[in-house]
């Protein structure tokens, strides 16, 4: 990880009415790095990355991307950043090579090592059967390996993921591990959203854990552990600290244990 700055956001707001979707967040993500986005579902993860792409517009704070602005630069960016929406947001009515030949003359790709690259990264997650088959009869799983190898196609810069092995098998998810894990290898950056513990412990180098708009902790594993005075705890046990969930799941555990332990007694009884 170096010391270059790809993604600068600072004081960030964006309301929905009454819900402070994201409520003054501040964040940097460097190159070489992982940088996740941990948090339950409705934390305001999704809406970071909409700010970000300039699909929303924000309410107040500052944010940028290799130094460009999201709201103005829009087009500048797109071109150095490879995205992986939570739901495809794929052409439906192509089939995989009809996509990726028309990823290749927008982004003005050679369409020949397009192809060539696309169809090892179809083998490498076991789709190549699916190569000329409609997106739309796909299953989720396989729509999202269409939408992963579209966002790396053109080898960008910066990898923005929004729980992108959401409906993805062990194998491929090991793939996709692989294929970050070189992405950063070669100086790119990865902003990661994603609710799954393991998969944000396993795979960032660090983390921003967001909840209700706000971000309540920020760093290594390590550094995490520091800020919820949980020293030697699991990223599960650190993010309920930080979360303000601790204490409400053990009411929840031992509510549910004196459950369980009154129907034995009365099975047993």
């Amino acid at each position: 990880m170096s010391n270059d700055v790809i993604i600068k956001v600072e004081n960030l707001k964006k309301y929905f009415g009454e819900v402070k979707a994201v409520n003054d967040i501040s964040f940097n993500v460097y190159n070489g790095e992982v940088f996740g986005l941990l948090g339950p579902n409705g934390a305001g993860k999704t809406t970071t990355i909409k700010l970000l792409l300039g699909l929303l517009e924000p309410l107040e704070g500052d944010m940028s991307i290799f130094g460009l602005n999201p709201e103005r630069d829009e087009v500048q960016i797109k071109r150095r950043v490879g995205y992986v929406s939570e739901e495809p947001l794929i052409f439906k009515s192509l089939t995989p090579k009809d996509l990726f030949s028309f990823i290749a003359s927008i982004r003005g790709l050679d369409g020949e090592e397009t192809s060539e690259k696309a169809k090892d990264y179809l083998e490498s997650l076991e789709a190549d059967e699916y190569y000329e088959q409609l997106i739309a009869t796909l299953s989720h799983g396989n729509k999202q390996k269409i939408q992963i190898i579209a966002a790396i196609l053109h080898e960008p810069d910066l990898l923005i993921l929004d729980e992108p092995i959401a409906g993805l098998d062990a194998k491929s998810v090991k793939v996709v591990k692989e294929i970050l894990d070189l992405h950063t290898k070669q100086g790119g950056a990865v902003l990661f959203s994603t609710h799954i513990m393991e998969i944000a412990q396993e795979l960032c180098d660090r983390i921003g854990i967001i909840n209700k708009g706000k971000l309540v902790g920020i760093g290594t594993i390590e550094e995490l552990r520091q800020q919820s005075n949980k020293l030697g705890a699991s990223l599960e046990e650190v993010f309920l600290r930080l979360t303000e969930q601790d204490a409400s799941v053990d009411e929840i555990v031992k509510r549910l244990r004196a459950s369980y332990k009154r129907k034995f007694k009365g099975e047993t009884s």
